[in-house]
């Protein structure tokens, strides 16, 4: 751990997590938008469903760690809402035993600290003519339709009102895009940097909207070492100087 301690954001979940650094992903422009304010610290697992993730739960957030997170930003429910495999095996997890694993996680993460706020994200769509392209040869009786994200979707919405836990629409927020079934997939199913730059407004505006004291919105938040010095770049008039600190100039987005 290096220093001083900033407040931890923590990205848990499958593949639309570990690859959010990917393709100009939005745990990269996370990372970005909170330079300075915060550590962003990724814990995706590809491929996994909301079983594993309730398996490994408490590694993974130990209630006994020395410091909890601010913020945990979490995503299952893309491989769970896949068809069962005749054989049993596979990602698939009943739409119950969905529900009630992401209650367990939903309650274990805010039995951390008083402070650890926590969004859910709920199942995006898919191209569903992109996945059947890609997956040709490659898995067996790989069932991925719109019409269960939906339903994976609409349960985690309605599990997070239930429990007094944020949730990020993705399946709703996507299909306002009118090219959203091309522009948003890398593959039909991961996230391409237009579809990452959806998923980080929407998450910015829960943290803008919500009343968590302190605020977790990037403006609201302390820049590390952000005071003055004279060590900072001379302005035009050659007396003073101009601090860089919160400069944004650089970002192909201005975020709010």
């Amino acid at each position: 751990m290096v220093g001083p301690q900033r407040p931890q954001f923590v990205l848990f979940g499958s593949s639309i997590v570990q690859l959010s650094y990917a393709n100009g992903g939005w745990g990269a422009i996370l990372s970005d938008v909170y330079a300075r304010k915060a550590d962003i610290v990724l814990r995706g697992y590809y491929g996994w469903n909301s079983r594993r993730a309730v398996e490994v739960l408490h590694q993974v957030f130990p209630k006994d760690a020395a410091a909890q997170p601010s913020l945990v930003i979490v995503y299952f429910g893309g491989n769970d809402s896949m068809g069962p495999h005749s054989s049993g095996l596979g990602p698939h997890v009943p739409l119950p035993e969905y529900i009630e694993h992401m209650r367990s996680i939903a309650v274990h993460l805010q039995s951390l600290s008083d402070t650890t706020r926590v969004i859910f994200l709920s199942c995006p769509p898919v191209n569903e003519a992109k996945v059947r392209e890609g997956v040709s040869g490659i898995f067996s009786e790989l069932v991925r339709t719109n019409e269960l994200c939906r339903q994976y979707s609409e349960a985690c919405i309605e599990l997070c009102q239930e429990v007094g836990v944020k949730v990020v629409d993705l399946w709703t927020a996507f299909q306002k895009r009118d090219d959203w079934l091309n522009a948003c997939f890398t593959d039909g199913v991961h996230l391409s940097a237009e579809g990452s730059k959806i998923v980080v407004e929407e998450i910015l505006k829960v943290l803008k909207g919500a009343e968590w004291e302190p605020s977790l919105h990037w403006k609201s938040m302390l820049t590390e070492f952000g005071d003055d010095s004279p060590y900072d770049l001379v302005a035009f008039d050659g007396k003073t100087t101009l601090n860089p600190s919160d400069w944004t100039f650089h970002r192909e987005i201005q975020w709010d």
